[in-house]
């Protein structure tokens, strides 16, 4: 069989390690394939722009080739943040979402690395399928791309050759996902231990910090989360909720969904995760008395729910984050 022609479309400002992770992660199955059975190259991988010059993120200059007929093209994220002109960005990367959107019009399968799905969306590529992106900025993406069915809690979504991933690390999530359908589970997982990358995991939520997402311009949803977040422990109730505000339980829905785009209700149960997950990574206490701390009296639906939103049961995320109170903290030494 012919080999994978994989091509990394390099632009200006993109991140240099999500270019060559990808690359660098197939190297390594390569010789691990090679080290089980003897194995045609799997890969001819090239990192091609429509640009003659491409400086990453860093200030790194790329080496790079023109564009040319692939099997997969791999779109990296770029340095966003909260500030940054995302119209002028991307207007400024024409060239490259014209090329996304040629390759795709050639049966090119299209994977975008953390935001560069918002190149792939711009390219007109995302509207009508799943699609997931940088937590850290799947608000922003949402409210950008309405036609699309964003799931921010997932690290790699597939919807019809179009592939998306969550931030930076991610990047590897999708190349063992890759190795697994070239090479099989064995030889993926020999190259997870052996670049001690983690294979089993399923969702970004775990990582998620709420504290951390840009806020602008939502007020009012934001007077509703304070609230949320100092009565985490009571009973919710919408009509209570909605009379804290002087507003109608209508009113609250449509204001509260506009500005943050999800119900009261989803926005608490996250909140009620988030403390939860420190709960089981910083103390001692008990499934059930987190669970109460959390506002919920049943623990078995507080794991349910959980789960749900980690990926994993309140005692298989303790075991996997707890963090002991002896190894975190310096040593104290007694005065004789």
């Amino acid at each position: 069989m012919s080999p994978l022609r994989v091509g990394v479309l390099a632009y200006p400002g993109c991140f240099a390690s999500e270019v060559f992770g990808v690359p660098d992660l197939l190297a390594m199955a390569t010789h691990v394939a090679a080290g089980q059975e003897p194995v045609q190259p799997a890969y001819e991988v090239s990192v091609i722009s429509p640009r003659g010059r491409v400086t990453a993120s860093s200030g790194f200059v790329l080496d790079v080739s023109a564009i040319r007929p692939v099997d997969i093209l791999i779109v990296p994220g770029f340095e966003l943040s909260p500030t940054l002109d995302l119209d002028a960005t991307l207007a400024n990367l024409g060239p490259e979402i014209a090329s996304i959107r040629s390759q795709a019009a050639s049966q090119t399968a299209v994977v975008s690395i953390c935001v560069g799905a918002f190149l792939v969306a711009e390219a007109g590529l995302l509207a009508g399928r799943q699609a997931t992106t940088s937590w850290l900025f799947a608000d922003r993406f949402a409210r950008r791309y309405t036609d699309v069915c964003l799931r921010p809690e997932s690290l790699v979504v597939t919807d019809r050759e179009v592939t998306t991933t969550a931030a930076f690390s991610a990047t590897y999530d999708f190349a063992l996902q890759l190795v697994r359908e070239q090479h099989g589970p064995r030889v993926a997982r020999s190259t997870a231990r052996i670049a001690l990358v983690d294979d089993a995991r399923s969702t970004q939520a775990p990582y998620v910090d709420l504290g951390l997402i840009p806020t602008v311009g939502r007020e009012f949803s934001l007077s509703v989360k304070r609230w949320l977040d100092q009565n985490l422990s009571v009973r919710y109730d919408l009509p209570t909720l909605a009379q804290e505000f002087h507003v109608s339980t209508r009113t609250m829905l449509r204001r509260f969904g506009k500005e943050s785009g999800e119900t009261p209700l989803a926005y608490l149960q996250k909140v009620r995760m988030r403390r939860a997950r420190h709960l089981l990574e910083t103390t001692d206490r008990t499934v059930a008395r987190i669970a109460a701390d959390v506002g919920y009296r049943d623990a078995g639906a507080f794991s349910s729910i959980f789960a749900r939103h980690t990926g994993r049961r309140p005692r298989e995320y303790r075991a996997m984050f707890h963090r002991r109170r002896d190894h975190d903290e310096p040593t104290r030494r007694t005065k004789r």
